[in-house]
């Protein structure tokens, strides 16, 4: 048994080996280090959501504290002395900027007094949005903000702490204090987290007390999951989109939130880091492509000259020429033998190209030929018919027509002649059959006048005329008429028609016509041109037959646009 090496490039091998090591380690570090590197980017962002939070949980319990204390120094005002208590508060009022109104009401709910700055208090019946419910438990409640309705052309944003309390003669009464909300709205607007994030503040029973975009809530263009967060305890719940931190105030029922943005604070900057490690991936696949690439031409560069050549000869083989490389001993053996491979195969392809050509022109010869005998004897037969009625002019005329006909027919042995020899080829043919048929049919020509410059097989349209006659014309009892149409179809291409109103044909039949060899009946036949144009122009030129039955039959030939000129500098 023989042994057979196979033998790999060592620069691919190597190339490939150091690039994909590389690349399978770093893309095993990118994915270790993002979901690392995103695990610390949330585990930061909720860092800085909680001490935020805080922050405002902070101020606002202090603000409360405060609100419970000044409840309690009122309470205490109001169980004592009538003019101590009126002394107290008015002074409380007035010193407190904050303090925009205290006021007392019984167990009904009526009003039985009111403190504060000189504000002039609304006459008749209002909508007292201060006035909480009377509680029994005596704690201080706090109510949400809310805007003050009981003075005239004032209007802050208040928020109302109130408490149930035994008054002087025992019976039971609410104190109300509305205190100015724009301290805490003001420090919650300041807080941030990240570029767009901020914090909110809303109760145990998930209604918002403050937020920051009220105005975007109250329109319902933007909403907050406080339905979501109402049940769940504190800490922080991470959405798609949003990062949620929740702390309760210890003194009361709000509950201090604070929403940061995943996008903001995680995907973009993980994204940033995916990037920066995509980069310094590229230089380090750049630089073990780099170092495989030096390799590959140190060891690899004459093979791979070798098979450029071979590539190369394999797309241009006539044109090739091959110029041994300089290499290792097995290299230009391989580079010898392939160049006695090439000049064997282009000798090859010459032998055979010229036998194709000979074999063509030889075929094209045969086509040309097969002129039907009996057209010529029953055109001379006319002729002297013609002589013994002494009609010479019509039998010099046709004498002349047919003398036209072979003279172009010939047309010194080229193969391609202008559309305006073709044209006038057509016209002695029909000329000649209008005689023999004694003017049993007529015949127009549409001629465009720029398409007679144009090259085309010879013997085109009298084939396809000939057929129209003996298979259309023939057999009508009534005139018939058949038009000869040539016009530019496109840019490169223009259509010759030729169409009579004969008795028609089946599908059948025309399929029959267009690829059934020749016989002496049809001349050089409708199948022959199609193949000479074919030989000539290609698969995309040709005929097509459209025929019905009584209708007629109409016979397109497309040739390309091509000059004499053109077609001898391609010769």
């Amino acid at each position: 048994m023989k042994n057979s090496n196979r033998k790999v490039s060592l620069s691919a091998l190597m190339t490939g080996s150091v690039t994909g090591i590389v690349l399978l380690a770093i893309l095993a570090a990118l994915v270790f280090f993002i979901r690392l590197y995103e695990k610390s980017m949330e585990e930061n962002a909720v860092t800085n959501s909680e001490q935020s939070v805080v922050q405002v949980m902070n101020t606002i319990e202090s603000y409360t504290d405060g609100m419970k204390d000044d409840m309690e120094l009122i309470c205490r005002a109001l169980q004592s002395d009538n003019e101590e208590q009126e002394a107290f508060i008015s002074n409380f009022v007035t010193i407190r900027s904050d303090v925009v109104a205290v006021t007392t009401y019984n167990a009904e709910g009526g009003m039985e007094s009111c403190w504060s700055d000189g504000l002039t208090m609304k006459s008749g019946e209002s909508v007292n949005l201060s006035q909480g419910i009377i509680q029994e438990d005596e704690k201080i409640h706090l109510s949400q903000p809310h805007v003050e309705s009981l003075f005239e052309n004032y209007y802050p944003w208040v928020v109302t702490a109130y408490r149930t309390i035994n008054g002087r003669n025992g019976e039971l009464i609410q104190v109300s204090m509305d205190l100015r909300f724009s301290g805490i709205a003001n420090y919650v607007d300041d807080v941030g987290i990240g570029k767009h994030g901020y914090c909110f503040v809303m109760d145990t029973e998930g209604n918002l007390i403050y937020h920051p975009q009220q105005q975007l809530i109250y329109s319902g263009l933007k909403s907050e999951r406080t339905g979501e967060l109402q049940g769940k305890e504190d800490g922080y719940y991470a959405y798609s989109e949003v990062i949620y931190t929740v702390r309760t105030l210890e003194n009361s029922s709000w509950r201090v939130v604070g929403v940061s943005y995943v996008d903001e604070m995680i995907t973009n900057r993980v994204a940033s880091m995916v990037r920066v490690c995509l980069v310094i991936m590229i230089m380090v696949l750049l630089t073990a492509f780099l170092m495989g690439y030096l390799f590959s031409r140190l060891f690899g560069r004459p093979a791979k000259q070798l098979a450029e050549a071979m590539k190369e000869f394999e797309h241009d083989a006539e044109g090739f020429h091959f110029t041994p490389m300089e290499g290792t001993q097995e290299i230009q053996a391989l580079a010898g033998s392939f160049d006695h491979m090439v000049i064997q195969i282009q000798q090859l392809m010459e032998q055979v190209r010229e036998e194709e050509i000979s074999l063509r022109k030889t075929e094209l010869k045969a086509l040309q030929a097969q002129i039907n005998p009996h057209f010529l004897y029953n055109t001379l037969d006319s002729i002297a018919w013609m002589c013994e009625e002494e009609r010479s002019s019509e039998a010099v005329e046709m004498v002349n027509a047919l003398a036209r006909l072979f003279r172009i027919s010939i047309s010194r042995g080229k193969e391609l002649i202008p559309l305006e020899k073709e044209v006038e080829h057509a016209q002695s043919y029909l000329k000649i059959q209008n005689y023999r048929y004694r003017n049993q049919f007529t015949y127009d020509f549409h001629i465009e006048e720029d398409c007679l410059k144009y090259l085309c097989n010879k013997i085109t349209l009298q084939p396809i005329i000939e057929n129209a006659i003996y298979h259309g014309l023939d057999r009508m009892v009534d005139e018939g008429h058949i038009d000869i149409t040539i016009r530019t179809e496109s840019e490169d291409t223009i259509l010759l028609v030729v169409e009579d109103n004969g008795v028609g044909m089946t599908e059948e039949q025309c399929h029959e016509i267009l690829y059934r060899e020749n016989s002496d009946r049809v001349g050089i036949g409708i199948k022959n041109v199609n193949d000479r144009i074919r030989i000539y122009f290609g698969e995309k030129y040709g005929l097509k037959l459209f025929s019905e039955l009584d209708e007629g039959t109409r016979v397109e030939i497309r040739i390309p646009r091509i000059l004499e000129s053109e077609y001898e500098a391609k010769d």
